[in-house]
């Protein structure tokens, strides 16, 4: 069965769609930004961190796996959903420990980025003071889970992407961390340094070793232009 050619309106702009898209994924073509922290266009979408929030046909839904269909009406960038975001991207913030100065994915970490996106000022909320397990048994990648958004691209990339089992999440609530299935740490696992579950984390709690700083400050992915703009671009006609 062939695609079909859809229409749907965001924010007050007429796109085309095509049957078989999220609305995240629509939009991403069309060249309009919705913020977005979990997704990664390379695994199936998780729907976990709740940044790309919109409202379609006024109900709040995940744009990264709500599908689209003809005549849908979605809000994207008003005041409500930029508070609500901006919320969201504070809790994450004082749920961990993100000192951005000196992190290693300062200038390429997508939290920060959206932290500067947003015009996040100093924290407004307390810290989540909770030390979490740093594991560094493996010789080529650490698990920092202080910066862990449980984000889950980690655990989506090893299974659909490198056909692993290594990674998965373990608790609930204040004590759901991601965990590796071996009781003797990362180092005990299949992990491999080319596979894409150790690249793909959008902070600085999943990384490689012998890597850090590689990028000098201020030659960085965000330290050129704020993120979303290469889908912004692509509205432009310059992408």
């Amino acid at each position: 069965m062939s695609a079909q050619t859809l229409t749907i309106v965001i924010d007050g702009v007429e796109i085309s769609a095509t049957s078989g898209q999220t609305v995240l994924e629509a939009a991403d073509v069309a060249g309009i930004y919705i913020p977005r922290l979990c997704y990664h266009p390379s695994i199936p979408p998780g729907g976990h961190c709740r940044v790309c929030t919109v409202k379609v046909n006024g109900r709040p839904v995940n744009s990264c796996t709500y599908p689209v269909s003809d005549g849908l009406i979605v809000e994207n960038d008003t005041d409500e959903l930029r508070h609500m975001r901006s919320q969201i991207i504070e809790m994450l913030f004082v749920e961990g420990t993100h000192i951005c100065p000196y992190c290693e994915a300062s200038g390429k970490c997508e939290l920060q980025a959206l932290g500067y996106r947003f015009g996040l000022p100093a924290k407004t909320l307390p810290y989540f003071d909770k030390p979490r397990q740093i594991d560094m048994t493996h010789p080529d990648v650490f698990i920092d889970r202080d910066r862990c958004v449980l984000c889950g691209r980690c655990v989506r990339a090893s299974k659909y992407a490198d056909n692993k089992t290594v990674l998965g999440f373990e608790g609930r609530g204040a004590d759901k961390r991601v965990a590796v299935d071996s009781k003797n740490g990362l180092g005990d696992t299949e992990m491999a340094a080319a596979d894409k579950a150790a690249t793909i984390c959008p902070t600085g709690s999943l990384m490689l070793k012998k890597g850090a700083y590689s990028v000098p400050i201020r030659q960085r992915t965000y330290d050129k232009m704020p993120i979303g703009s290469d889908i912004e671009q692509r509205r432009e006609g310059k992408g």
